[in-house]
Protein backbone atom coordinates (compact mmCIF):
# COMPACT_ATOMS: atom_id res chain seq x y z
CA UNK A 1 0.00 0.00 0.00
CA UNK A 2 1.46 3.31 -1.41
CA UNK A 3 2.16 6.06 1.53
CA UNK A 4 -0.15 8.35 -0.11
CA UNK A 5 -2.95 6.06 0.05
CA UNK A 6 -2.54 5.81 3.51
CA UNK A 7 -2.69 9.39 3.99
CA UNK A 8 -5.59 9.80 1.74
CA UNK A 9 -7.70 7.52 3.76
CA UNK A 10 -6.70 9.16 7.27
CA UNK A 11 -7.56 12.40 5.40
CA UNK A 12 -10.82 11.62 4.72
CA UNK A 13 -11.41 9.87 7.73
CA UNK A 14 -10.47 13.25 9.38
CA UNK A 15 -12.74 15.40 7.49
CA UNK A 16 -15.92 12.97 7.08
CA UNK A 17 -16.02 11.36 10.08
CA UNK A 18 -14.07 13.34 12.46
CA UNK A 19 -15.52 16.78 11.55
CA UNK A 20 -11.65 17.98 11.93
CA UNK A 21 -11.01 21.71 11.66
CA UNK A 22 -8.89 22.08 8.58
CA UNK A 23 -5.62 22.99 10.44
CA UNK A 24 -5.94 20.04 12.50
CA UNK A 25 -6.45 17.94 9.35
CA UNK A 26 -3.23 19.56 8.11
CA UNK A 27 -0.92 18.83 11.23
CA UNK A 28 -2.11 15.55 11.79
CA UNK A 29 -1.86 14.32 8.02
CA UNK A 30 1.84 16.05 8.14
CA UNK A 31 2.30 14.23 11.16
CA UNK A 32 1.05 10.63 10.00
CA UNK A 33 3.24 11.62 6.93
CA UNK A 34 6.24 12.12 8.78
CA UNK A 35 5.54 8.87 10.70
CA UNK A 36 5.00 6.73 7.25
CA UNK A 37 8.67 7.87 5.80
CA UNK A 38 11.34 5.72 5.98
CA UNK A 39 8.56 2.59 6.92
CA UNK A 40 7.46 -0.20 4.20
CA UNK A 41 4.32 -1.01 5.11
CA UNK A 42 2.29 -3.00 3.52
CA UNK A 43 -1.50 -2.90 4.67
CA UNK A 44 -3.50 -1.46 7.37
CA UNK A 45 -2.82 -4.48 9.32
CA UNK A 46 1.26 -3.62 9.63
CA UNK A 47 0.36 -0.37 10.84
CA UNK A 48 -1.77 -1.34 13.47
CA UNK A 49 0.73 -3.72 14.69
CA UNK A 50 2.58 -1.02 15.76
CA UNK A 51 3.30 -0.85 19.65
CA UNK A 52 4.86 1.81 21.80
CA UNK A 53 8.97 1.77 20.89
CA UNK A 54 7.77 2.04 17.33
CA UNK A 55 6.33 5.69 18.35
CA UNK A 56 9.00 5.89 20.90
CA UNK A 57 12.25 5.56 18.12
CA UNK A 58 10.16 8.47 15.65
CA UNK A 59 9.28 10.56 19.11
CA UNK A 60 13.33 11.09 19.49
CA UNK A 61 14.49 11.08 16.00
CA UNK A 62 11.39 14.38 15.74
CA UNK A 63 12.91 15.70 19.31
CA UNK A 64 16.08 15.77 17.65
CA UNK A 65 15.13 18.15 15.30
CA UNK A 66 14.74 20.34 18.35
CA UNK A 67 11.28 20.37 19.13
CA UNK A 68 9.66 21.33 22.31
CA UNK A 69 7.69 18.99 24.68
CA UNK A 70 4.39 20.83 23.53
CA UNK A 71 5.40 20.07 19.79
CA UNK A 72 6.06 16.53 20.97
CA UNK A 73 2.30 16.22 22.59
CA UNK A 74 0.85 17.33 19.73
CA UNK A 75 2.89 14.88 17.16
CA UNK A 76 2.09 11.71 19.83
CA UNK A 77 -1.61 12.88 19.79
CA UNK A 78 -1.39 12.79 16.08
CA UNK A 79 0.31 9.66 15.64
CA UNK A 80 -1.66 7.81 18.46
CA UNK A 81 -4.80 8.53 17.03
CA UNK A 82 -3.23 7.39 13.55
CA UNK A 83 -2.49 3.52 14.64
CA UNK A 84 -6.01 3.53 16.59
CA UNK A 85 -7.55 4.37 12.90
CA UNK A 86 -5.14 1.64 10.99
CA UNK A 87 -7.10 -0.37 13.90
CA UNK A 88 -10.35 0.51 13.43
CA UNK A 89 -9.69 -0.82 9.45
CA UNK A 90 -8.31 -4.24 10.48
CA UNK A 91 -10.68 -6.77 11.09
CA UNK A 92 -11.62 -7.99 14.59
CA UNK A 93 -9.38 -4.72 16.53
CA UNK A 94 -11.13 -2.30 18.08
CA UNK A 95 -9.05 0.89 17.29
CA UNK A 96 -8.06 1.24 21.01
CA UNK A 97 -4.90 3.94 20.72
CA UNK A 98 -1.35 2.79 21.63
CA UNK A 99 -0.45 2.79 25.05
CA UNK A 100 2.55 5.13 25.64
CA UNK A 101 2.84 8.84 27.96
CA UNK A 102 3.39 11.91 25.90
CA UNK A 103 6.24 14.26 27.98
CA UNK A 104 4.91 16.86 31.06
CA UNK A 105 3.78 20.15 29.80
CA UNK A 106 3.48 22.84 32.35
CA UNK A 107 0.46 24.48 31.67
CA UNK A 108 0.46 28.21 31.77
CA UNK A 109 -2.43 30.64 32.17
CA UNK A 110 -4.76 32.36 30.03
CA UNK A 111 -3.97 36.08 30.02
CA UNK A 112 -7.01 37.96 29.51
CA UNK A 113 -7.29 42.00 29.44
CA UNK A 114 -9.26 44.41 31.21
CA UNK A 115 -13.10 45.30 30.34
CA UNK A 116 -11.51 48.92 29.42
CA UNK A 117 -8.90 47.46 27.39
CA UNK A 118 -11.15 45.19 25.43
CA UNK A 119 -13.64 48.00 24.48
CA UNK A 120 -10.63 50.59 23.95
CA UNK A 121 -8.98 47.59 21.50
CA UNK A 122 -12.60 47.05 19.80
CA UNK A 123 -12.98 51.24 19.37
CA UNK A 124 -9.66 51.74 17.89
CA UNK A 125 -9.52 49.00 15.46
CA UNK A 126 -12.31 50.79 14.11
CA UNK A 127 -10.46 54.25 13.36
CA UNK A 128 -7.90 52.32 11.97
CA UNK A 129 -9.18 50.25 9.25
CA UNK A 130 -8.14 51.98 6.28
CA UNK A 131 -12.11 52.07 4.99
CA UNK A 132 -15.30 52.58 7.34
CA UNK A 133 -16.19 49.33 6.36
CA UNK A 134 -12.89 47.72 7.05
CA UNK A 135 -12.72 49.47 10.40
CA UNK A 136 -16.46 48.70 11.42
CA UNK A 137 -15.95 44.92 9.91
CA UNK A 138 -12.80 44.22 12.39
CA UNK A 139 -14.64 45.89 15.43
CA UNK A 140 -17.64 43.50 14.87
CA UNK A 141 -15.17 40.89 14.65
CA UNK A 142 -13.43 41.34 17.97
CA UNK A 143 -16.29 42.27 19.49
CA UNK A 144 -18.07 38.57 19.23
CA UNK A 145 -14.77 37.60 20.47
CA UNK A 146 -15.01 39.33 23.55
CA UNK A 147 -18.95 39.51 24.01
CA UNK A 148 -19.96 35.99 22.88
CA UNK A 149 -16.49 34.56 23.34
CA UNK A 150 -16.45 32.80 20.21
CA UNK A 151 -12.73 31.07 18.46
CA UNK A 152 -11.67 33.55 15.78
CA UNK A 153 -12.18 30.49 13.68
CA UNK A 154 -16.06 30.22 14.76
CA UNK A 155 -16.20 34.28 14.26
CA UNK A 156 -14.76 33.91 10.32
CA UNK A 157 -16.51 31.01 9.83
CA UNK A 158 -20.19 33.18 9.86
CA UNK A 159 -22.09 33.27 6.67
CA UNK A 160 -23.97 35.76 5.73
CA UNK A 161 -27.31 34.13 7.88
CA UNK A 162 -25.97 35.65 11.16
CA UNK A 163 -25.98 39.15 8.82
CA UNK A 164 -29.19 40.07 11.52
CA UNK A 165 -28.24 38.42 14.26
CA UNK A 166 -31.03 37.53 17.16
CA UNK A 167 -30.65 37.62 20.88
CA UNK A 168 -29.02 34.16 20.58
CA UNK A 169 -26.60 32.32 17.88
CA UNK A 170 -25.73 28.82 17.30
CA UNK A 171 -21.85 28.40 16.74
CA UNK A 172 -20.35 25.42 15.76
CA UNK A 173 -17.41 24.74 16.84
CA UNK A 174 -14.59 22.30 17.31
CA UNK A 175 -15.16 18.81 16.05
CA UNK A 176 -18.44 20.00 14.95
CA UNK A 177 -20.52 20.65 18.15
CA UNK A 178 -22.98 23.06 18.36
CA UNK A 179 -23.98 25.98 20.93
CA UNK A 180 -26.16 28.59 21.66
CA UNK A 181 -24.59 31.82 22.54
CA UNK A 182 -25.96 35.14 24.03
CA UNK A 183 -25.52 38.02 21.48
CA UNK A 184 -25.24 41.79 23.77
CA UNK A 185 -26.73 44.59 22.25
CA UNK A 186 -23.60 46.04 21.43
CA UNK A 187 -22.54 43.10 19.41
CA UNK A 188 -25.23 42.77 17.14
CA UNK A 189 -24.97 46.50 16.84
CA UNK A 190 -21.28 46.13 15.61
CA UNK A 191 -22.68 43.19 13.09
CA UNK A 192 -25.67 45.35 11.60
CA UNK A 193 -23.03 48.28 10.95
CA UNK A 194 -20.90 46.31 9.24
CA UNK A 195 -23.68 44.77 7.55
CA UNK A 196 -24.58 47.80 6.66
CA UNK A 197 -21.16 49.18 5.56
CA UNK A 198 -20.21 46.18 3.41
CA UNK A 199 -19.66 46.50 -0.16
CA UNK A 200 -19.99 43.04 -1.17
CA UNK A 201 -23.06 41.18 -0.93
CA UNK A 202 -23.82 38.49 1.66
CA UNK A 203 -25.82 35.80 0.39
CA UNK A 204 -26.99 32.99 3.27
CA UNK A 205 -24.25 30.35 2.26
CA UNK A 206 -21.48 32.70 2.02
CA UNK A 207 -18.94 34.03 4.35
CA UNK A 208 -20.17 37.03 6.71
CA UNK A 209 -16.84 38.76 6.90
CA UNK A 210 -15.02 39.24 3.65
CA UNK A 211 -11.54 40.58 2.86
CA UNK A 212 -10.60 43.75 1.01
CA UNK A 213 -11.21 41.89 -2.31
CA UNK A 214 -13.81 40.50 -1.54
CA UNK A 215 -12.86 36.68 -0.30
CA UNK A 216 -13.51 35.20 2.89
CA UNK A 217 -11.54 37.38 5.73
CA UNK A 218 -8.87 34.99 7.24
CA UNK A 219 -7.23 34.86 10.64
CA UNK A 220 -3.72 37.00 10.03
CA UNK A 221 -5.99 40.19 9.17
CA UNK A 222 -7.45 40.00 12.30
CA UNK A 223 -4.61 39.65 14.08
CA UNK A 224 -2.78 42.12 12.85
CA UNK A 225 -5.96 44.53 13.38
CA UNK A 226 -4.99 43.27 16.75
CA UNK A 227 -1.23 44.31 16.53
CA UNK A 228 -2.17 47.50 15.69
CA UNK A 229 -4.56 48.31 18.33
CA UNK A 230 -2.20 46.51 20.99
CA UNK A 231 0.30 49.02 20.30
CA UNK A 232 -1.17 51.93 19.98
CA UNK A 233 -2.65 51.23 23.29
CA UNK A 234 0.43 49.85 24.73
CA UNK A 235 -0.63 46.50 25.70
CA UNK A 236 1.26 43.76 26.28
CA UNK A 237 2.16 40.98 23.59
CA UNK A 238 -0.19 38.32 25.39
CA UNK A 239 -3.56 40.61 24.00
CA UNK A 240 -4.25 38.78 20.99
CA UNK A 241 -7.53 37.95 19.51
CA UNK A 242 -7.95 34.55 21.05
CA UNK A 243 -7.09 36.40 25.24
CA UNK A 244 -10.75 38.60 24.15
CA UNK A 245 -11.66 35.12 24.28
CA UNK A 246 -10.12 34.47 27.87
CA UNK A 247 -11.02 38.04 29.08
CA UNK A 248 -14.78 37.18 28.23
CA UNK A 249 -14.60 33.79 30.50
CA UNK A 250 -12.76 35.26 33.12
CA UNK A 251 -14.70 38.88 33.72
CA UNK A 252 -17.73 36.14 33.63
CA UNK A 253 -16.50 34.36 36.15
CA UNK A 254 -15.74 36.87 38.31
CA UNK A 255 -19.02 38.42 37.78
CA UNK A 256 -20.62 34.83 39.48
CA UNK A 257 -20.93 32.60 36.19
CA UNK A 258 -20.76 29.19 37.31
CA UNK A 259 -18.49 27.01 35.64
CA UNK A 260 -20.82 24.21 34.10
CA UNK A 261 -22.57 27.43 32.16
CA UNK A 262 -19.35 28.99 31.04
CA UNK A 263 -18.25 25.38 29.63
CA UNK A 264 -21.16 25.42 27.71
CA UNK A 265 -21.01 29.18 26.41
CA UNK A 266 -17.16 28.36 25.74
CA UNK A 267 -17.86 24.93 23.84
CA UNK A 268 -15.07 23.26 26.04
CA UNK A 269 -15.62 19.21 25.43
CA UNK A 270 -14.21 18.92 29.17
CA UNK A 271 -14.80 20.80 32.46
CA UNK A 272 -10.72 21.08 33.42
CA UNK A 273 -10.85 22.99 30.43
CA UNK A 274 -12.94 25.42 31.97
CA UNK A 275 -11.60 25.42 35.51
CA UNK A 276 -8.53 26.91 34.41
CA UNK A 277 -10.43 29.75 34.62
CA UNK A 278 -10.63 29.99 38.62
CA UNK A 279 -6.90 30.09 38.58
CA UNK A 280 -6.90 33.10 36.55
CA UNK A 281 -9.63 35.14 38.37
CA UNK A 282 -8.05 34.11 41.78
CA UNK A 283 -4.43 35.48 40.37
CA UNK A 284 -6.27 38.68 39.08
CA UNK A 285 -7.99 38.84 42.77
CA UNK A 286 -4.46 39.05 43.89
CA UNK A 287 -2.86 41.14 41.58
CA UNK A 288 -5.85 43.83 42.77
CA UNK A 289 -5.37 43.28 46.51
CA UNK A 290 -1.81 44.42 45.97
CA UNK A 291 -2.23 47.12 43.95
CA UNK A 292 -4.96 48.88 46.00
CA UNK A 293 -4.15 47.76 49.91
CA UNK A 294 -2.32 50.24 51.27
CA UNK A 295 -0.17 47.76 53.12
CA UNK A 296 1.25 46.67 50.34
CA UNK A 297 1.63 49.94 48.78
CA UNK A 298 3.68 51.33 52.39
Amino acid sequence: MRREEFLEDWRAHLVNDRRRSPHTVRAYVAAAGRFLDHRDLADWGALAALEGPDIRRFLAERRSDGLSNASIARELSAIKSFVAFARQQTSGSDGTRPRIRGPRIKKGLPRPITPDDAENVAALVEGLGREDWIGARDRAVLLLLYGAGLRIAEALSLDGAAAELDDTLSVTGKGGKQRIVPILPIVREAVAEYVRLCPWPLAKDEPLFRGAKGGPLNQGMVQKAMANARKALGLPSTATPHALRHSFATHLLGAGADLRSLQELLGHASLGSTQIYTKVDSATLLDTYRNAHPRERD
